[in-house]
């Protein structure tokens, strides 16, 4: 994994050797919280995006001192090296990737691979929550360098900075306000925001959810001129798969000024008198 700028990656192989080691916390985050009942890594800590990482009143992420109590009271301290994963080729598990960075938590790893990668290589598993000593986690202002907001995407209007829809073709055109078995937030309007690339997500990662090389990366966001301004702002729809898209440029292709609207397309197809594009 020499080829990424970061070294933020590690394999399931790496997860299988290391999931005696006190020093890390593995943590399951799924679109389908369900699944970690079912089964999960050995002795991995699972978060329900919705219900533990959401402000349950207004839709906002977890203020600072919450999602430090939140991370400290299952056992993770700022000492831990975290390593996350989940389903649907990681995209929460990405989110929640972000959201680390974004109160300061820079001990992070993504596992190369989704919850199902693990399955499939025939891998431990287990049903049991594990039980931690409660830790202290200290979560740090906001870095608003990392997470874009309204009034920034509207600046961006017309200028050199780069949007960049992840969502599927037909979110993109307008055709489907919201994809069929996705989790749904709604919308009032269907399109993207004027002058977005449309690169859906998925196109990053390799059958298995593993990410694609370097250079693939590269030629991917390059050849819809992605990585010609600065800073290039990622959203999608409740803004989970354009994290995973931060994660790609950000992190493995090292670009320094990338963005996360994490409000995305239900904040923006919601708002009075904004600007809106169909079609491909």
């Amino acid at each position: 994994m020499a080829d990424y700028a970061k070294d933020v990656l590690v394999d399931t192989d790496w997860v299988a050797d290391h999931m005696d080691d006190d020093t890390i916390r593995i943590v399951e985050v799924d679109e389908n919280p369900a699944l970690y009942a079912e089964a999960h890594i050995p002795g991995a800590i699972g978060f329900d995006w919705k219900k533990d990482l959401q402000d349950q009143v207004k839709r906002d992420f977890l203020r600072a001192d919450a999602f430090g109590e939140l991370f400290g009271s299952h056992g993770i301290s700022n000492d831990h090296t975290i390593v996350l994963y989940g389903d649907r080729n990681n995209w929460f598990a990405a989110y929640t990737y972000w959201y680390l960075k974004f109160y300061g938590h820079h001990d992070v790893k993504l596992m190369n691979g989704p919850r199902e990668k693990w399955i499939s290589e025939g891998k431990p598993t287990e049903s049991d929550v594990p039980s931690y000593s409660a830790a202290t986690f200290s979560a740090q202002p906001g870095d608003d360098a990392i997470r874009a907001k309204r009034d920034e995407v509207s600046e961006a209007l017309g200028s050199s900075k780069r949007l960049v829809d992840v969502r599927s073709p037909q979110e993109f055109s307008g055709e489907l306000i919201a994809m069929a078995g996705y989790e749904q937030e709604g919308a009032q309007r269907g399109g993207h925001i004027p002058g977005a690339a449309s690169i859906p997500w998925a196109r990053a990662v390799r059958e298995d959810g593993t990410f694609k090389s370097a250079d693939e990366l590269e030629q991917l966001y390059g050849g819809k001129d992605v990585l010609s301004g600065d800073p290039i702002i990622a959203y999608c729809r409740i803004g989970e798969r354009s994290a995973h898209t931060w994660f790609v440029l950000h992190e493995l292709l090292g670009r320094d000024d990338v963005k996360n609207y994490d409000g995305s397309w239900t904040e923006w197809g919601n708002l009075v008198d904004v600007p809106i594009e169909k079609g491909a």
